[in-house]
């Protein structure tokens, strides 16, 4: 009997950050009056994006404490204690958690996660993060960065032990018999007894099997090492992109890289980050935009973007004389945030902006795709790079929340609808339903 083909959906992920994804949203008078330490406001945000259907919402996570902090609104909740919060305020959308892989143990993160996935019966999703931020090196106990390869290195064997972990009890283990005073079966359960460069870790892990198997694993780097990485493990990718071309061309390698790892293209789903000003007009969505970058501090702008070379020393660079390459680090030679850097190179190499110039786009999404306009040229954008081979769906970052995300929900997604793109119900229960991924199997034997 031939297999139907599944008809490809547009999916949707809603990255919360700040009071938006513009470096200024804290200040705007149309930002949420909430705290950042208030569950409340993470609450209200993740309810509004499941009454839109969308898949996900994500928390990215930082280890420790930005120096712009005195001009800049860059704390938040720790994610996955947030999310626990989160996964009994709502009851459809998938919950996606920022995790180092750097400073984490295997056991304990893969608890966590277990236990989230549990919470919200089978909602979850780990994004697996190497951390490069030198001063998140001194919170554990280190003097300075791990090296960019000895993150993946480590990474890899990481993820490895997680999934052992996850699948160490078996799908029948739990027997719960209470007239017979058998809760499990001890043959169903098995250590995993791994010792590795980085890692021993004897197992099996001390919870039962979750409903999805394991999280949805999520990952974000694009260097070259990064996609080798997302290439075998990664089910979503969470990517930067500032023009359609690179886009295409970042699609079309990771696809072809997962198929050289034995795995089926289609079950990793390449998310680019969407960054929309939206207005009635286009007129007024600039002027939006020129209003949120007339909030700007250039030298806070000026000091993450050393932190993204590195510590990198741009204090010499004037705000108002075009850039060249040549004053940037070789982007190979960072041990920070590699595959950023090259977008960030790649810019300057193309447009030739300004400091003041490239720091107020930096402002609005840290190198993710900008845009401003009407719902209609949203949603021909998001049409266009879906059905053009540069993404199967998009990371939204709404440069101001809520409103932004308001604007989205109630005027983009009905136009996705309409072009039958976009869900108009949920038809599964579980992340992994959401993004069209199968459950892992697990032990059989």
């Amino acid at each position: 009997m031939k297999r139907r083909a599944v008809k490809r959906q547009l999916h949707l992920n809603l990255f919360i950050q700040s009071r938006g994804h513009h470096e200024a949203s804290w200040r705007h008078p149309a930002a949420s009056p909430y705290a950042l330490s208030d569950i409340g406001y993470y609450r209200d945000l993740a309810q509004r994006a499941e009454a839109g259907l969308f898949d996900s919402i994500f928390l990215a996570d930082t280890l420790a404490l930005m120096d712009t902090v005195g001009h800049a609104a860059s704390n938040w909740l720790e994610p996955i204690t947030a999310l626990g919060a989160l996964a009994m305020t709502t009851s459809r959308i998938g919950l996606i958690a920022t995790a180092s892989t750097t400073y984490a143990e295997p056991f304990n993160l893969a608890r966590q996660f277990a236990s989230l996935d549990h919470i919200s019966n089978g909602r979850v999703g780990w994004n697996i993060v190497t951390t490069w931020l030198a001063a998140a090196a001194r919170n554990y106990g280190g003097a300075g960065l791990v090296n960019h390869d000895e993150r993946y290195e480590r990474g890899e064997e990481f993820v490895q032990v997680a999934k052992a972990l996850w699948d160490s009890w078996a799908d029948d283990a739990v027997l719960d018999d209470r007239a017979s005073g058998r809760y499990a079966r001890p043959d169903r359960i098995r250590p995993i007894d791994h010792e590795g460069k980085f890692y021993r870790v004897a197992g099996p892990l001390n919870l039962p099997r979750t409903p999805q198997g394991r999280p949805v694993f999520v990952q974000a780097g694009s260097s070259e090492t990064g996609r080798r990485f997302a290439a075998r493990h990664a089910e979503a990718v969470f990517t930067a992109q500032m023009e359609k071309k690179t886009a295409q061309d970042f699609y079309a390698d990771l696809k072809s890289l997962a198929a050289t790892e034995g795995r089926p293209p289609e079950q990793m789903l390449i998310l680019p980050g969407l960054s929309p000003l939206i207005a009635a007009t286009e007129s007024e969505a600039q002027r939006m935009v020129r209003e949120l970058n007339d909030l700007t501090d250039p030298e806070v702008g000026r000091k993450r973007l050393s932190g993204r070379f590195g510590g990198h020393d741009f204090s010499h660079l004037p705000l108002d004389k075009p850039l060249a390459p040549e004053d940037f680090p070789d982007p190979q030679t960072v041990q920070a945030a590699r595959s950023r850097t090259e977008v960030i190179v790649g810019l300057v190499r193309r447009e030739k902006p300004t400091l003041r110039q490239l720091l107020a786009y930096l402002a609005g999404a840290r190198g993710h795709f900008t845009t401003a306009g009407t719902p209609e040229q949203i949603a021909d954008l998001i049409e266009d790079w879906f059905r053009d081979g540069a993404a199967d769906g998009f990371n939204l970052m709404p440069p101001l929340l809520p409103s932004m995300l308001d604007v989205f929900v109630d005027e983009v997604v009905p136009l996705l609808q309409k072009r039958r793109l976009f869900r108009t119900a949920y038809d599964g229960s579980t992340l992994r339903d959401h993004f069209g991924l199968p459950r892992p199997s697990g032990r059989s034997d």
